[in-house]
Formats: C-alpha cells, sequence, structure tokens
C-alpha cells in the first residue's frame, strides 16, 4: 500500500495545522454521560454553580476531538505504526459549546529506529485553540511510522 506521509516526511520544526470542530451542548453532554459523568459535564444547571459558570466539555473529550483533527491533518493518509503514547497532556482551559477548536501541532524530532530499520519515531507537540486564539489543550507524544527507505 502506498501513503502519502512516511517518517521521512516530518522533520523538526514543521508546523502541521487543521480545520476546525465545535461541541455542542448535546454532544458534551452524551460524551459526559458515557465518559466522565461529573455535573459540570452533564447537567447545564448545576453547571452554572460550578467554578466553570456553564457546561463544559471534559478534557477526554476535547482530548479524542484532537486525535480527530489529527487523523483528518495526517494520520489517516500516513504509514502510521501507532503510538507508545503521550508524555504530556494539560487542559489550560475549558472548552465550553459551541466553541471552534483548531489544532496546531510541531514536530519535535524525529528519530531512525536503531533495532527496527523500517521505522522511525516522530515526537510532536499538539495545541488546541479556541476561535479566540486561546489555547485550550497541549499534548506532546511519539507516533511511529513506516520508512519509504528503511536503514537510509
Amino acid at each position: 500500500m502506498s501513503y502519502k506521509y512516511y517518517w521521512e516526511d516530518f522533520y523538526p520544526g514543521q508546523v502541521l495545522e487543521a480545520g476546525s470542530a465545535s461541541l455542542s451542548a448535546e454532544e458534551i453532554i452524551e460524551f459526559g454521560k458515557k465518559y466522565d459523568p461529573q455535573p459540570f459535564h452533564i447537567d447545564e444547571e448545576q453547571a452554572k454553580q460550578s467554578v466553570f459558570g456553564g457546561l463544559i466539555a471534559s478534557g477526554w473529550q476535547t482530548a479524542s476531538l484532537c486525535m480527530r483533527l489529527i487523523c483528518d491533518l495526517y494520520l489517516l493518509e500516513a504509514a502510521s505504526l501507532g503510538s507508545p503514547g503521550i508524555d504530556e497532556l494539560r487542559w489550560v482551559k475549558p472548552v465550553y459549546p459551541g466553541d471552534t477548536l483548531h489544532l496546531k501541532s510541531t514536530v519535535l524530532e524525529t528519530r531512525a529506529s536503531a533495532s527496527r530499520p523500517d521505522m522511525g519515531t516522530v515526537r510532536s507537540r499538539s495545541e488546541v485553540y479556541n476561535q479566540h486564539g486561546e489555547l485550550v489543550m497541549h499534548m506532546s507524544g511519539v507516533g511511529m511510522f513506516r520508512r519509504r527507505s528503511p536503514g537510509e
């Protein structure tokens, strides 16, 4: 199978940006009820009494949306071999219903695998911003990718 992106297509300092996505109150409540049923994620009236002053998305929902934006931006067209995990995840500001989020992903480091010449890793930092340009979440992690030219 041929892919658009291989390990060689990523380089330190490279910035990739994705379009926008938003969450409705209904989507926030549905996700919250299923995965993170804290009152400020599932009950608009109780959320008004919280420190957030209203309904907010679960941070895990924001992280899931970030992953979707990464997939749409490049991952579904990449020779991805998965990920050993993330190193850091921070929710900086709450995400409210109707907020429009966009992604900025910066490649921090690339490394060819010493033990697997057909593979390399890409360390990146993904940042999610709202419509006001405010950082709402960031995470750093490693992705593994097949090499176009193993061992070069």
